[in-house]
């Protein structure tokens, strides 16, 4: 198993759980638009262009609407589906590359999306593949960040992602990292440094 194969099934129960309308760390997106926006990155990944290309975000517009008329269960089971055999995501290599991250993210969109959210307890194989995460992608979701950032976990470990004028630390668990390097602030993540490392680290945006 890997975490995209975990994160998928267990975004799908949450899905089934909640139900279309709860609301999601996505600004404005209930979870039918997170579905469906996963479903087009998944199904039309040409369509999902306008995630990425303001111009262009009708056409992924219109590609999620098109998911709106299918019943809540059938487009849930979609998703658990897996991607379509075309796909290169049906490649479990590729699949723990592109959808671990995607998939863990999005399902703690759902979970932490109204007050009363609790980090999910730790697991190992989880965080480990979340660790081994920040370690490739850390560059690219701190890139904004002026001073050096260094994340560390509470056992102690340690990555430097980048160097800078100062230097801040980003302290938690690998989960609450990665959600903090994907922009969420429903996190537990202290910043420490000294007091203008931090002004500038936090003024910095976050995320791909």
């Amino acid at each position: 198993m890997s975490l995209a194969v975990d994160e998928r099934a267990a975004i799908c129960d949450e899905f089934e759980k909640v139900g279309p309308d709860r609301p999601t760390l996505c600004e404005g997106w209930t979870t039918r638009d997170l579905l469906d926006h996963l479903l087009v990155r998944e199904r039309q990944p040409w369509a999902s262009i306008g995630m990425f290309v303001p111009a262009l975000a009708s056409v992924t517009d219109r590609a999620m609407a098109g998911y709106e008329p299918m019943p809540w269960s059938d487009a849930v089971g979609l998703l658990r589906a897996g991607a379509p055999a075309w796909s290169p995501f049906r490649i479990p290599a590729v699949d723990k590359l592109g959808n671990g991250g995607e998939l863990f993210v999005h399902h703690e969109d759902v979970r932490r999306g109204e007050p009363g959210w609790e980090p999910r307890p730790a697991d190992p194989a989880r965080d480990a593949e979340l660790w081994a995460l920040l370690q490739r992608m850390g560059r690219m979701l701190f890139r904004s960040a002026t001073p050096g950032v260094v994340l560390r976990r509470p056992s102690g470990e340690q990555h430097v992602v980048t160097t800078g004028s100062g230097v801040v630390t980003l302290v938690g668990e690998p989960a609450e990292l990665v959600l903090f390097g994907f922009g969420r602030d429903a996190v537990r993540v202290e910043v420490e440094g000294d007091a203008a490392a931090v002004a500038a680290f936090r003024s910095a945006g976050r995320g791909i």
